[in-house]
């Protein structure tokens, strides 16, 4: 059984938040990784590329940790536990272009390397956290 996001936290995801994804490696270490970040429903979104770290980690092992603060309030934080349920490279560029509006402002994305892949990640909550209650 999943948790959902009060308002409240919605509220913080349509901000222009950073939010921290911990993976695991191959031999179980930690990995964490700032992104860019959205919700879909109460799925939260994170776009990456082919090839890095934690893009290989998720399509490994599905366990997967997020925490963000809300940059108005450093006193409220969310962190959740949850599962990855989709691992696509199907839109992927349309969905890093809309994360590039949300936080830059331009129309695309400006960092693309050539040949770079992007996968779109989607992660179903487990567990959700809210600091302060």
């Amino acid at each position: 059984m999943s948790d959902t996001f009060t308002p409240a936290a919605r509220a913080i995801f349509d901000k222009r938040v950073l939010a921290h994804v911990a993976s695991l490696d191959a031999d179980g270490a930690p990995n964490v990784s700032p992104v860019w970040v959205g919700l879909d429903g109460d799925d939260i979104v994170i776009n990456t590329a082919l090839g890095r770290a934690k893009a290989r980690n998720l399509a490994s092992d599905s366990r997967v940790a997020v925490s963000l603060t809300d940059p108005d309030d450093p006193s409220t934080s969310i962190t959740v536990r949850g599962t990855v349920v989709v691992f696509t490279t199907d839109g992927a560029d349309a969905v890093i272009d809309a994360f590039a509006k949300k936080y830059t402002g331009a129309d695309a994305y400006p960092r693309n390397s050539p040949g770079e892949v992007r996968v779109t990640v989607k992660i179903r909550p487990d567990r959700i956290s809210r600091q302060p209650d």
